[in-house]
């Protein structure tokens, strides 16, 4: 099997960098082929790739972040090349909910022996419509509002950051209308935030949409409507454990595609990469992506 480990030296602070050398020495072995690419920007992964895949590719492992990830998934639906993760970011959001170990060197054990015994798997992607794939979660509002204070900040670095952002962003809430439609449903709301889950992690591990599963057909979307100041304060620490959908201001819904409507300045985010403003029309893609896992 022609293979290729995607490495993002950066991700992680260094953390892939600093694994690469482990990795390589136990996937080279289970392979026919291994070449590895070493990238800094998205256009440079994106080129190494097209390459390795005119050389002849039938796998690619990724070594990284969520970012990487993205670029990976990206690459193998729109080319029918197998994906593999090896994570060495911050959230690793896809890996976890496909049951990888969290650190680098035992996920490439974990990658060599599903390729050793051919255990494959194939998972669905959402898309947006003219839009790239996504593996984990579509979210806008309150939580993507974190993310762009979190990319505008220098200082500090790792979960820190996010917890800062988040109290800035409490303070400066605002609620905005939004619409959300489904084949069967429609809701017109003051809205909060708005996940949509094609597995359910984003954030480090945070289940906002803890019932979905990639193998189903479906994208589940949680809603979280008018909640005050207070309100957030206390579904906070509900989210850990996935019990914010009992919250009485949280509304659940499964759909094979999603518009979220309404041009209300909320912009959007998937596996942890910025997509743009609202509206966004989301599709399930079922069967898009053939994993190891």
């Amino acid at each position: 099997m022609p293979a290729a480990l995607a490495v993002h030296p950066g991700s992680g602070h260094g953390a892939a960098a600093r694994a690469l050398d482990a990795v390589v020495a136990r996937i080279r072995p289970v392979v026919d082929e291994l070449t590895v690419v070493s990238a800094d920007t998205v256009e440079e992964s994106r080129a190494l790739m097209v390459q390795a895949k005119d050389a002849g590719l039938d796998l690619l492992v990724v070594l990284g972040g969520d970012g990487s990830v993205h670029q990976g998934v990206q690459f193998c639906a729109e080319h029918g090349v197998d994906l593999a993760i090896v994570p060495a970011g911050t959230g690793n959001d896809l890996a976890r909910a496909l049951g990888l170990p969290g650190d680098p060197v035992p996920a490439a054990d974990a990658v060599a022996k599903a390729l050793v015994n051919g255990t494959r798997r194939r998972i669905d992607l959402g898309k947006l419509d003219g839009g790239p794939y996504f593996g984990s979660v579509l979210c806008a509002g309150f939580d993507s509002a974190v993310n762009e204070r979190v990319n505008r900040m220098r200082w500090p670095h790792g979960r820190r950051r996010y917890d800062l952002a988040i109290v800035a962003e409490l303070a400066a809430l605002k609620h905005q209308r939004l619409v959300v439609e489904t084949e069967g449903e429609r809701l017109e709301l003051d809205a909060t935030m708005v996940a949509i889950g094609n597995t359910g992690y984003y954030g480090g591990g945070i289940p906002v949409c803890p019932g979905a599963d990639p193998a189903d057909g479906w994208l589940d979307v949680t809603v979280v409507g008018k909640a005050s100041r207070l309100d957030l304060l206390r579904i906070l620490p509900t989210l850990r454990t996935g019990d914010h959908v009992r919250h009485p201001f949280v509304r659940t819904l499964r759909a094979r595609r999603v518009e979220l409507g309404a041009d209300n300045g909320w912009v959007s985010y998937a596996d942890g990469e910025r997509l743009g403003p609202l509206p966004v029309v989301v599709d399930c893609v079922p069967g898009a992506l053939t994993v190891l896992a």
